[in-house]
């Protein structure tokens, strides 16, 4: 196809360009195994969704193992509203109990899990969908969380119901995909001694698989742009000492912290890097893994 204008041809070097300076890390990342947490906005918008699939089959195609793990809490927020279901926060976390669990389950491993699994097929991948209790994959516990009351100063143990935190993840399941042509997609349910359903958070899960699969890199979609300094200038790389002298003095507030404490986590057990992106900028992933400068923040060991 030739160009019809010289604006035309300026895109055509652009593209070129992007192509040949991705080349050096296709070779270096070749073989290696990715972590990448699918959640917020580039979830609930049909181009994104559909931008993202296409980005993760070229990403298996030039010899990189992407291991997709998804949120959801929006959708499952919505199925519950249908239901008439009423549900609770405690520090970010969803109160969920029989009822909801059985909600959470079916809305996580079904409808969303499946919806990408199909993205990825009809973009010319071979997608698989999974979830933590497909052959005991995350093994979890009951999660606690203590709350001190500020007048009494009294400590308690909050009940989040079936609400857990994963102990161990089987890397056998997910290795069998790293020699074949499938992309495993993960839902974040977890499984209890006695066969319990648990909901984890999305996060906690990327991390833990990033870890006991030894992934060269963790990746994680969000609706922000990335760790933003006390200017709130985007941080395109820190150290895991500046992530946590940013938390401790209170820099990173709110959500950010606990994604920033995951990534942390990651890198601080061996994964290479771990990557906050906005994923509500088309072909993210891409720009981050294939290009020198990247679209969000970078976290590494030193």
């Amino acid at each position: 196809m030739r160009a019809k204008s010289i604006s035309d041809a300026k895109n055509l070097l652009r593209t070129a360009a992007t192509i040949s300076e991705a080349l050096p890390y296709m070779r270096r990342f070749a073989g290696e195994t990715f972590v990448i947490k699918y959640g917020g906005s580039a979830m609930g918008d049909r181009q994104l969704a559909e931008s993202f699939a296409r980005d993760t089959v070229l990403i298996k195609q030039v010899g990189i193992n992407p291991v997709v793990v998804h949120g959801g809490g929006p959708q499952i927020g919505e199925m519950l509203d249908r239901l008439k279901i009423k549900s609770s926060f405690i520090d970010g976390l969803r109160v969920t109990d029989q009822m909801t669990v059985e909600v959470v389950e079916m809305v996580l491993s079904g409808r969303i899990n499946k919806g990408i699994v199909t993205d990825i097929n009809a973009a010319g991948g071979r997608a698989v969908g999974l979830s933590g209790k497909d052959s005991r994959l995350i093994e979890a516990r009951k999660l606690r969380r203590r709350q001190r009351d500020p007048d009494s100063n009294i400590e308690k143990i909050l009940d989040l119901g079936f609400v857990g935190e994963p102990v161990n993840v089987n890397p056998e399941v997910l290795e069998t995909f790293e020699e074949s042509d499938f992309i495993p997609v993960i839902a974040p349910i977890g499984v209890g001694d006695k066969g319990e359903t648990y909901n984890i958070n999305a996060d906690t899960v990327a991390g833990a698989v990033a870890r006991a699969l030894g992934a060269k890199k963790l990746l994680m979609l969000t609706d922000v742009p990335g760790v933003l300094d006390q200017d709130g200038t985007l941080c395109s790389r820190i150290t895991a000492a500046e992530a946590h002298k940013m938390i401790s003095r209170k820099v990173v507030s709110g959500g950010m912290i606990p994604k920033l404490e995951t990534c942390l986590g990651a890198v601080e057990d061996g994964t290479e890097a771990a990557h906050i992106l906005d994923g509500r900028i088309a072909h993210t992933l891409l720009l981050e893994i294939f290009t020198r400068h990247g679209t969000g923040t970078m976290i590494e060991t030193c």
